[in-house]
Order: C-alpha cells, then sequence, then structure tokens
C-alpha cells in the first residue's frame, strides 16, 4: 500500500493532512526562513542553500529572496534559470524549469489540484499535475502558471496572464 506521500508525490489522490506531508511542509517553512534572511549572502552561498532543498539546481541558477514553495524537493532549475523575489511554487509534484528561463516577480507556480467531484474535494483529498517551462522561456511579472502546464522552449508569457493550458514553443 502507498504511503499518503507516494501518492502525492505519483499526482494521485491524497490526504495533505498526513503527518509525513506535514513534517516536510515544517522542513520547507524552517528553510525558506533561512533562505529569505540570506540576502547578505554571496550569490555561491545561495546556490548552495538553493541546493540543500531543491531536487536540482543547474550551474547559475538563482531565485531571489523572498521565495517560497511548499516542499522545494520537487522543483528542478536548469543552468542560468532566474526566478525574481516574491515567486511562490507550489510543488506537490514535478515544476522543472529550463536553462536560462526568466520569471518575474510575483509569479505563482501551482501544481496543487482539487477534485472536481464536490464529495471528494469534501473529503479534504487533493492531487498534483506536473508543471514544464521550456528552456529560455519569459514569463512576466504577476502571471499564474496553473497545474498540468506545459511551457514550450523560447515562449513569452504576458505580466498577469493566467496560463491554463499548454504554450508551444
Amino acid at each position: 500500500m502507498q504511503s499518503e506521500k507516494q501518492k502525492m508525490l505519483a499526482g494521485a489522490l491524497y490526504d495533505a493532512s498526513d503527518p509525513d506531508i506535514q513534517a516536510d511542509l515544517i522542513a520547507a517553512r524552517l528553510w525558506m526562513q533561512r533562505y529569505n534572511a540570506s540576502l547578505h549572502l554571496s550569490s555561491a552561498d545561495r546556490q548552495t542553500l538553493l541546493r540543500e532543498r531543491l531536487a536540482q539546481v543547474g550551474d547559475g541558477a538563482a531565485i531571489r529572496p523572498p521565495f517560497h514553495c511548499d516542499y522545494g524537493f520537487n522543483i528542478s532549475l536548469g543552468d542560468g534559470a532566474f526566478l525574481n523575489f516574491n515567486c511562490i511554487i507550489l510543488d506537490v509534484v514535478a515544476v522543472t524549469i529550463g536553462a536560462k528561463t526568466q520569471i518575474g516577480p510575483g509569479v505563482q507556480i501551482v501544481t496543487a489540484d482539487h477534485p472536481r467531484d464536490p464529495r471528494q474535494r469534501e473529503s479534504g483529498l487533493e492531487f498534483g499535475r506536473p508543471v514544464d517551462i521550456g528552456r529560455n522561456v519569459w514569463i512576466g511579472a504577476g502571471a499564474i502558471i496553473l497545474p498540468g502546464v506545459a511551457i514550450g522552449d523560447d515562449a513569452i508569457i504576458g505580466a498577469g496572464s493566467v496560463v491554463t493550458r499548454r504554450v508551444p514553443a
């Protein structure tokens, strides 16, 4: 039988109140406190902090604090990827951000989703759908990327956009 965390990572319905999942959320919040207080550190030291929590951090990848995420361990950044301040990533499943992608301030990337059936939703179960952002993408300030979206290489997402479906290269 799969644990709730295994279900979450597989994109299946899971119970977010599970103690193991809650422990991971707390660990991420403690890490965010450290990371968001790191403005005085060098870029290299901040990159070391990112590598403590994120699944993959490419050479030269950077996130300007403050930054918020659910877990962090589902986020992969390609070489030279840049996220400006106040970005939020709800990473219940994989979020992949390609090399040289630039993400403006206040962008939200959401993988968390909820059942469409009201009875299932009332039960408190949720699930996730991955987000895949290609290389050399530019996402303008305040854009919202919704669950299950794929954005192709070299695409431009305008400031304030709500992206609900695939954007081709």
